[in-house]
């Protein structure tokens, strides 16, 4: 009978427990961009983006879906915090649980814009949201400064693949 109630009430523990909570690497732009770099056929769709940014949260959905419509090709989705580091546990990982990313997010640990944004791409003013195209195999890189809408999204990584 004891034996019973203690798998009882560990069962009820385990099923207390919340889910497994997104990870939010932090990481620097070095190896942000050694990742990028990688001679693989992966396509990857980086957007830039910042918990206090409109029109950034308003478009992550749309990156979520294309994770999941994309899931089992090689199509990766990395969502890359600009928000300071500092706010990691106080912001950025509360959105992400809240928001219930499940593309791999990371959080660029750089403080100063100037000195890393020509380094991801010499076209970008600096506006977020931001996205990059990238396939190192096919020698494909395109760069978005816009808010996309699901279609236009879908339909510019449909571009990018042919």
């Amino acid at each position: 009978m004891m034996h019973k109630f203690i798998l009882l009430a560990l069962a009820c523990c385990l099923l207390a427990l919340p889910g497994q909570a997104q990870r939010v690497a932090v990481v620097r732009l070095p190896e942000l961009q050694r990742r990028l770099s990688q001679p693989s056929d992966t396509t990857y769709v980086v957007n830039f983006w910042a918990t206090w940014c409109a029109p950034c949260v308003k478009e992550l959905p749309n990156f979520e879906q294309l994770n999941r419509a994309y899931a089992g090709r090689k199509v990766k989705v990395l969502l890359v915090s600009t928000d300071y580091a500092s706010q990691l546990d106080k912001k950025v990982r509360p959105f992400v649980a809240r928001r219930g990313l499940r593309s791999e997010v990371l959080l660029l640990n750089e403080t100063d814009p100037n000195t890393w944004m020509d380094k991801v791409d010499s076209q970008w003013s600096g506006a977020l949201p931001f996205t990059l195209m990238i396939n190192n195999k096919r020698q494909k890189r395109a760069s978005f400064e816009q808010e996309f809408t699901q279609p236009e999204l879908t339909a510019a990584l449909q571009q990018f693949l042919q």
